[in-house]
């Protein structure tokens, strides 16, 4: 890539989950790769997570590990450090850990006195601190727009425009302040568990994000996203808060280092290659939750069932989860499938196998990564959210005619078999689906147009140096 022509010194302070710290990480390559200096800034256990960073980029980035101090960890698993490290219950604590660094943070930031700051939604009392010592701040959020529009009421912004949502229905449509048709909403399930909140009910201490707080005194929006996903959303974040909005892009797995060809000759992948070569194109469901959800034995076992229902072949990355010993697939179900389906517990090369002409689509939670790598191979996705931010890139995926939301109970969030196997066949094989499958590709295209993403970054770069002039109190 070629250089911009200012260097700027880029710091980043990420939100203690490994699903924020790697897009930052991946941001950070991008930077230093037209010439910038960058500080990325997290815990100690969550730096030591990170991959190598490439020699010819070692003299432009600086990971800082700032300790969680000694008071925050009495509530905390020992070496707990990241979302991933923590049942939800503990996360108030882990949020206190994070607010915990704002001291040792200023004392960084005094010393290495950095252009600008690329903030998390849970750091919302960053902007004044940054303010206070002239530099600038960018409100950096690693997946779309969509999702502050419609979790933070703007209140401060719209004034009597934004209508206070009080109950349950509020949040099953989109907010009063979205001037344009959308399908937008959460189920009554997720709705009930977003009022009930994360929370330790042994000790009753909870979390909360004020989303305001953080985007109020922003400088500037970025979102990793693109203009061809949801130019609609992006142009109300600028019209609600009065800020540039300027996104970075998906960041696509052409962009990251690790997509070289390094595991080629790795026995794991010779033989998963080898049962990949063997099925008909566009033929496998490939099935994947990231690295952190944990799914509970009557999910596991339906959708185990679902998909032996369907009759497809498939490859199922199921990783290990701790704490979950009891946690099983249905006895007898390898052995059923074992002509058409495997089942990996094993670390799989997840790039390589979507990059495969057999997938036909992707079986995904729709982590924010997940759906950018299901997308960029032109995968048409089959979607089962958990977190509430996923649930939303269900609703819009699905609107866009680029997924098939596997139905829930409205109540309690449970689903059956005999859903998973038809949400499976129609967005792989049943001809009622060949418009996801065609959305899908044709969002594949931009997904995986390096040169497009590329003047993204390009394009924030520009940004950050035509305002790189101290911030004036």
């Amino acid at each position: 890539m070629a250089k911009t022509d200012k260097q700027l010194h880029i710091a980043m302070f990420p939100w203690l989950a490994m699903g924020h710290i790697f897009p930052n990480f991946e941001l950070a390559k991008l930077f230093a790769q037209k010439g910038h200096s960058i500080t990325l800034i997290s815990t100690p256990r969550n730096i030591s997570r990170l991959p190598q960073i490439p020699t010819h980029l070692e003299q432009l980035i600086k990971l800082v590990s700032l300790p969680i101090l000694p008071k925050h960890k009495a509530n905390l698993p020992e070496n707990a450090e990241s979302t991933m490290d923590v049942t939800p219950n503990k996360v108030p604590y882990l949020k206190m850990a994070y607010d915990g660094l704002q001291e040792s943070l200023t004392q960084l930031l005094k010393s290495s006195a950095p252009d600008w700051i690329l903030y998390d939604f849970a750091a919302d009392w960053l902007p004044p601190l940054v303010h206070s010592l002239q530099i600038r701040c960018v409100f950096f959020v690693v997946s779309p727009a969509w999702n502050l529009c419609f979790f933070d009421t703007p209140k401060p912004q719209l004034g009597s425009a934004a209508v206070f949502r009080t109950k349950p229905e509020d949040y099953l449509r989109p907010p009063s302040w979205v001037p344009f048709h959308s399908n937008i909403g959460l189920k009554l399930h997720e709705v009930k568990k977003m009022f009930e909140g994360v929370s330790d009910k042994e000790t009753g201490v909870t979390v909360s994000f004020n989303f305001n707080k953080a985007v109020s005194s922003c400088d500037l929006f970025s979102f990793r996203s693109c203009y061809e996903l949801e130019s609609e959303w992006l142009n109300l974040v600028e019209d609600i808060y009065k800020r540039p909005v300027v996104p970075v892009g998906v960041i696509p797995p052409s962009f990251q280092v690790r997509i070289v060809n390094e595991e080629d000759n790795k026995p794991e992948w010779l033989k998963i290659q080898s049962w990949l070569d063997k099925q008909e194109q566009g033929s496998v469901v490939y099935i994947a939750f990231g690295s952190e959800l944990k799914l509970g034995q009557q999910d596991l076992t339906e959708l185990a069932l679902g998909l032996e229902l369907s009759g497809l072949p498939f490859f199922w990355a199921l990783r290990k989860q701790q704490d979950s010993s009891s946690v099983d697939l249905p006895d007898g179900f390898e052995d059923r499938v074992s002509d058409r389906g495997v089942v990996c517990r094993d670390w799989v090369p997840q790039l390589k196998i979507l990059a495969h002409g057999s997938i036909g689509g992707y079986l995904t939670h729709c982590g924010s990564g997940s759906v950018i790598e299901g997308l960029h191979f032109g995968r048409v996705l089959v979607m089962l959210p958990y977190l509430l931010d996923q649930a939303l890139y269900a609703r819009v995926l699905e609107e866009k005619k680029l997924g098939v939301e596997i139905p829930r109970n409205e109540q309690d969030g449970s689903f059956t078999r005999s859903s998973v196997a038809k949400s499976v066949k129609l967005a792989i094989v049943d001809e009622g689906g060949s418009i996801y499958r065609d959305k899908a590709k044709e969002m594949g295209l931009v997904f995986s147009d390096k040169d497009r993403h590329e003047q993204y970054i390009e394009n924030f770069l520009q940004h950050l140096q035509h305002k790189r002039e101290p911030f004036q109190i």
